[in-house]
């Protein structure tokens, strides 16, 4: 064979091997990927961890990814599509706890998609905890009818975000009884004429995922009257800072005339503005000797002690004045400390 035709004929083959690597090729490229390993999922199966999603193997040369997760029951299986989940990452909610997760993973090229599911995670378990309260509430304003209280949430851990809600209640005095005043469920609350020498606290309520707790505040002490003396306590309800007053003064008659007994009426309130039941009550006559001393007497319901003076010989009747050293004080509370109080006060001699 000449050299001519030899290379006539190693054209012709060349030509034919181009032409099935041609048609190999575009036999490839019409293939859509298919699935060689399955995707799976990385990242711990606890509520608001992250997880992510590999793609697995895939034959065709994929050119993108879609993701779909899938939540299921805890034995994998009833899996129904999340919401807007369709990113390479989720992050776990407490809707996913006690349940199992899934993705499929959708492969794309020119000439189509697949799509893989990797197998489902390991049931996915709760986080964090309720509210735990780390610091009491605290009231602060002035206590007393027509002014505004307001409560802190005090200190708190736990899983955020944490919403606080209110519930402010009236209480007895002296011996708890505690009722929720109604629609008293704001921050702030405003005293009135009903919580007058009641003591008011607020329950904190705080609420997240994980569930609610309440903390509830201290005792206010007695709300005071908006007018002073219109309400009474009784004197063990009085302590420091707040201090005995004495506030009111009569003396029947009230200018002593003769050696007669003279009754004297003296007032006790409190720095708040309350009338003080129970308080002991001392009159001493000055110059010593004018008159004869008696024993202390407590106030009464509205705050009144009555004490007869007896003058003595030694009280001149002539014009002048009965000095009368006043003490109040508090029963078990030492005669110069305390919450006592002390004032001179005078009657005129004709």
């Amino acid at each position: 064979m000449s050299w001519i035709k030899r290379i006539a004929v190693l054209a012709a083959a060349l030509a034919i091997t181009a032409s099935i690597l041609v048609g190999v090729g575009s036999a490839v490229s019409r293939a859509a990927p298919s699935n060689t390993s399955l995707p799976s999922i990385s990242g711990s199966a606890k509520d608001g961890s992250l997880l992510t999603a590999s793609n697995g193997s895939w034959t065709n040369s994929p050119t993108s990814f879609a993701y779909a997760w899938q939540r299921c029951d805890n034995s994998g299986g009833s899996c129904v599509a999340i919401g807007g989940a369709t990113s390479k990452q989720y992050t776990l909610t407490s809707a996913d706890v006690n349940n199992r997760l899934r993705v499929q993973v959708t492969a794309t090229n020119s000439s189509g998609s697949g799509t893989a599911t990797s197998r489902p995670t390991n049931t996915v378990q709760a986080t964090g905890q309720a509210p735990k309260n780390t610091a009491a509430p605290t009231i602060a304003g002035t206590q007393k009818e027509g002014n505004a209280l307001t409560v802190s949430n005090g200190g708190w851990t736990g899983t955020n975000p944490i919403k606080f809600t209110y519930q402010w209640q009236r209480c007895d005095a002296t011996s708890g009884n505690c009722v929720n005043i109604t629609g008293a469920t704001n921050q702030t609350y405003t005293a009135t004429s009903v919580d007058v020498a009641t003591v008011l606290r607020a329950n904190v309520i705080a609420t997240n995922s994980k569930g609610s707790t309440t903390a509830t505040s201290q005792e206010t002490g007695p709300i005071a009257p908006a007018t002073a003396g219109s309400h009474s306590i009784s004197v063990t309800q009085v302590s420091l800072p707040n201090r005995l007053i004495i506030d009111g003064v009569k003396f029947a008659p009230t200018v002593l005339t003769s050696r007669a007994p003279a009754v004297a009426r003296f007032h006790v309130s409190d720095t708040r503005g309350f009338s003080i039941s129970g308080a002991l009550v001392y009159a001493l006559g000055l110059p010593y000797g004018w008159t004869r001393n008696g024993p202390e007497v407590a106030t009464d319901s509205t705050g009144w002690a009555t004490i007869t003076l007896s003058p003595t010989a030694s009280m001149p009747l002539r014009k002048g004045a009965l000095v009368v050293f006043v003490r109040a004080r508090k029963a078990g509370d030492n005669l110069l400390a305390g919450v006592s109080t002390r004032r001179l006060v005078q009657v005129s001699i004709r």
